[in-house]
């Protein structure tokens, strides 16, 4: 399987690319993994609604540019499903016995993703409520991947 993780920004934070590349190693056994990133736009702290609306635009159109026509794509949405990490698991599984190899998660950037993105999306994954910094959910996102590897190989992990 191959699983990319699209994400808007560049990471800066050294725990955050540590920890990526910790779980990056452990996923290298079983699935082609493929983090890509698209630079962000530069826009002042605050913004107005309609300066928001042209920074999402913006970064959507380089999230598409980054998708493959084939991949099957997972949105990071607060306004998604909620899933178990059993339900990941058994989501990435039911995708490959069905021939949707490549699964591209999508991460937005400050002010989310653009409605051309959620449209291109088969699916909107939600972490829960609260928000989260984007640049953490990459790590978040990586480690339940990997637990859903594991969970559908039986293999241990902890808990």
């Amino acid at each position: 399987m191959h699983i990319q993780i699209a994400a808007v920004g560049k990471l800066k934070e050294k725990y955050l690319t540590l920890g990526i590349a910790e779980y990056a190693k452990r996923l290298g056994p079983y699935v082609k993994l493929t983090l890509t990133e698209v630079p962000d736009e530069r826009a002042p702290e605050t913004m107005s609604p309609a300066e928001e609306v042209q920074v999402r635009e913006r970064e959507g159109e380089r999230l598409l540019a980054q998708l493959k026509p084939d991949a099957h794509v997972v949105a990071l949405a607060l306004d998604g499903e909620l899933w178990s990490s059993e339900d990941l698991a058994a989501q990435l599984d039911k995708l490959a016995t069905y021939g949707r190899s490549h699964v591209a998660f999508v991460i937005g950037g400050s002010t989310g993703l653009a409605p051309a993105v959620l449209a291109r999306a088969q699916q909107k994954l939600s972490f829960g409520r609260m928000t989260l910094p984007h640049q953490l959910m990459r790590l978040v996102l990586l480690e339940q991947v990997y637990r859903a590897v594991k969970i559908n190989r039986g293999e241990p992990y902890h808990k």
